[in-house]
């Protein structure tokens, strides 16, 4: 008895051993396989693809310029009964690491190889040459094994003294000037064609142009023209229709007025027999009442005239009586009054000095009120003096200067007098 295996499409079944020693083998993938107990061995191998970054360190080039060099290929077992037998005597019970070794390292020198019969340029410059001729020197050593190549490219390329830089640097400055040489090239021919164009469009407007008023003045002469004689047209019907409405008019303003004649001669004769009847119904209601209210009012405005007559001669002759009492009054004071002062005056006369002295002693408090009016308004006074005789001078001072402020006050000098006099040297 045996057992039924089955495989996907990514891996492979070798199938081995027989009845009677056979060695044949069966290669299947993506399908299923009878194996034979005891007698028949079953092996399976990945048909997947590998990944390997085949990495060749400081190679020499042609010029001697030593190079790091990264690359990364796809690989994968061909599927080919022939390529698959012998792919399955070469790594079969290997693990998938052993295999991506062994293809890694043929990978590798054939890489380190190639690099050394070309140069840094050709290398740097046309990546895709050259991992197309790495492919194409390895596919039959790797394809022996039963390993096809599905892509290889160059993934890095670098070196230690700055070639690369340098080249680049080169290049750069040589692309750049070109590129510089090509823009400004270009800019001069699209200005140049730009002011060919402009210039070719300017000549077309200007034509377009020119037809367009050629156009547009035929049109407007044509257009004045009918309207001219539209114009003249429409003046003329307007005119024999206003001169006919005109008439109308006329005899329609004729045939009113013959009317308004007869409604006004109507209307007439109405308004006198009118005022005929308002002015009998004036005279009854009006004018009578009138007469007889105007002669009622005459009567007593004369009374009222004759009243303020009256009153005001009553008035005058008590203004008359109230001044002549006035005037005798005032008359008397008047007497009286000059009769004092001849008195007073006879009295200063006959007492002479004794009488003056009596005139400013009465006549001194007016003066010290009117000065101190003013210190009414201020509550205290102090007099800051160190010395008491300061103060005494102080008032002595005042007291002397009385006198001629009473004599500029009244005209009287009190140094005059002898009572004063002498109260005043004894002051001094």
């Amino acid at each position: 008895m045996g057992n039924c295996h089955t495989v996907g499409p990514n891996e492979a079944l070798v199938v081995s051993g027989g009845c009677c020693g056979s060695d044949y083998k069966q290669y299947v993938f993506g399908g299923w396989a009878w194996a034979w107990w005891c007698i028949s061995d079953t092996q399976r191998i990945s048909l997947e693809i590998m990944t390997l970054q085949p990495r060749c360190e400081d190679v020499e080039t042609a010029e001697g310029v030593a190079l790091t060099v990264t690359g990364v290929a796809q690989v994968k077992i061909m599927t080919e009964k022939e390529l698959l037998a012998v792919a399955c005597e070469q790594f079969l019970g290997k693990n998938v690491q052993d295999i991506k070794n062994v293809v890694l390292q043929t990978l590798e020198g054939h890489l380190r190889s190639i690099l050394g019969t070309l140069t840094v340029e050709q290398i740097y410059q046309d990546r895709d040459q050259f991992a197309k001729l790495v492919r194409e020197v390895a596919a039959p050593d790797v394809g022996r094994m039963g390993i096809e190549i599905l892509s290889f490219t160059i993934k890095d390329v670098y070196d230690k003294v700055d070639y690369l830089s340098s080249l680049g640097k080169t290049q750069t400055a040589v692309v750049q000037r070109d590129a510089d040489i090509g823009v400004a090239e270009a800019e001069r021919d699209a200005g140049i064609r730009e002011a060919e164009c402009k210039k070719e469009m300017l000549d077309v407007k200007f034509m377009a142009d020119t037809k367009i008023a050629d156009s547009k003045r035929a049109f407007e002469l044509q257009k004045s023209a009918f309207s001219e004689e539209v114009n003249i047209k429409t003046a003329e019907a307007q005119l024999a229709y206003e001169l006919q409405g005109a008439r109308e008019q006329q005899k329609i303003r004729q045939e009113e007025i013959e009317i308004e004649i007869v409604q006004r001669k109507k209307q007439i004769a109405v308004e006198a027999q009118e005022i005929l009847r308002v002015d009998k119904e004036l005279i009854a209601t009006v004018r009578r009442p009138a007469e007889a209210e105007a002669h009622r009012i005459q009567q007593i405005a004369e009374g009222e005239k004759v009243k303020q007559v009256l009153l005001a001669q009553a008035e005058a002759e008590k203004i008359r009586k109230i001044g002549e009492a006035e005037a005798a009054v005032i008359e008397a004071m008047g007497k009286a009054e000059a009769e004092r002062m001849k008195l007073k005056a006879e009295a200063y006369q006959k007492y002479g000095d004794a009488a003056k002295m009596a005139l400013v002693l009465e006549t001194l408090p007016e003066i010290a009120a009117k000065i101190a009016a003013p210190l009414t308004k201020v509550d205290e006074i102090v007099i800051l003096s160190g010395d008491n005789s300061k103060v005494t001078s102080e008032v002595n001072r005042l007291l002397a200067e009385l006198p001629a402020s009473v004599h500029a006050l009244t005209g009287v000098d009190l140094t005059q007098i002898p009572l004063i006099k002498k109260a005043t040297s004894a002051q001094v």
